[in-house]
């Protein structure tokens, strides 16, 4: 063991005697795919608690008047507008979506500087995924729950700050710099799963402004709270039809159809067209908006959103040597010419026909 993590051993253990949780057994859970690790607490009088490890590394997020020159040098989490392992992030939200009544967990005990939060323990593997896999729940009922959760939440306004006990969180816009940043992964990494370089020259310049156009629509379109990860890994199946939030501590002023893009065009599991399509009723119904208009946010929005993971998917592979990446890429590749196939998009598609063919075709 390092003096690092010597000390953060020894923080923890200090953390939780405050709290009362001391001489809790500590059983580590599945790693985060971030800075942050979970830990599952049971003390000897059977209460249970989850402690979130989420040291602070990152540096202080973006000022909402920071220019995009100012966000750039700041690196990756101002240019996108991401919280990443900011704990007051999280407890402000959670406290944030559990006034509204939603089931985020409930935070029992915090230290934002140190990087903990003793949070409310869900129970065991709940993720709606594996309880469809499991045939513990149907699939369209926990879809139909989940979708039940964005018709509530997108009836209330975006708050510009959420703060308590002194503490501070802004909830930004999801805006042209966060997009751009995003979407260039598309041009930066997909053409590596040929073999290819990053796009440069005339095509960059090509792309970029085809990148514009597409961002261009997305701004003109309502804002909601967007929650930004709402997918069938990070829900859980409470039983009841009720469903548990977790990951939103990236939330931003966004779009109604990217947490639906996430839901429905899920990047690791088929989502059947039934279920879809019955969910985007249930949203339409839910909400009263029309749906040629929501069906071009969708194509938009999900067209935006499928560049940046299929980039993703693809520097994971060939950059950071994660092989397992390639079993979503098809998939990703069909949700990304499925979206545009929309006629809103058709200049970006002639675009990513020449520049990328594969994403029509299929990977070799």
């Amino acid at each position: 063991m390092t003096s690092d993590s010597s000390e953060r051993e020894r923080q923890i253990t200090s953390f939780l005697a405050k709290q009362g949780w001391d001489g809790a057994e500590l059983r580590p859970l599945d790693q985060d795919a971030s800075t942050r690790r979970y830990i599952r607490l049971t003390r000897p009088d059977g209460a249970k608690a989850i402690l979130m490890d989420a040291p602070r590394i990152e540096a202080d997020p973006c000022p909402p008047e920071a220019s995009d020159e100012l966000r750039n040098q700041m690196g990756w989490n101002a240019q996108t507008r991401l919280a990443a392992s900011r704990v007051d992030a999280f407890v402000l939200i959670a406290q944030h979506l559990r006034s509204l009544g939603f089931a985020a967990p409930e935070v029992h005990a915090h230290d934002s500087e140190l990087g903990f939060a003793l949070i409310e323990d869900f129970g065991g593997r709940k993720e709606i995924a594996r309880q469809i896999e499991a045939g513990t729940v149907a699939e369209q009922d926990a879809y139909l729950a989940a979708m039940d959760v964005l018709v509530a939440l997108h009836e209330h306004p975006v708050p510009d700050v959420l703060s308590r006990d002194g503490e501070i969180w802004p909830i930004l816009e999801f805006d042209r710099l966060a997009l751009a940043s995003n979407a260039d992964l598309y041009a930066d990494w997909l053409p590596a799963e040929v073999g290819h370089d990053k796009l440069t020259g005339e095509m960059r310049q090509r792309w970029e402004a085809e990148r514009d156009a597409l961002i261009e629509q997305a701004m003109a379109f309502p804002r909601t709270l967007t929650l930004r990860d709402f997918h069938a890994e990070n829900l859980l199946w409470l039983g009841g039809g009720r469903i548990g939030l977790l990951d939103f501590q990236d939330a931003v002023k966004g779009w109604d159809a990217w947490d639906i893009a996430m839901l429905t065009q899920d990047a690791r599991r088929d989502v059947s067209p039934d279920v879809a399509e019955a969910v985007i009723r249930r949203y339409l119904d839910g909400t009263g908006k029309e749906r040629a208009a929501f069906e071009e946010r969708l194509a938009v929005i999900g067209a935006l959103n499928a560049l940046r993971i299929a980039g993703v998917f693809s520097r994971l592979q060939h950059r950071d040597g994660k092989p397992r990446y390639a079993e979503f890429q098809p998939r990703q590749l069909k949700v990304l010419a499925k979206n545009l196939q929309h006629p809103a998009l058709q200049s970006m598609a002639a675009f990513v026909r020449e520049a990328t063919p594969f994403v029509f075709t299929g990977l070799a």
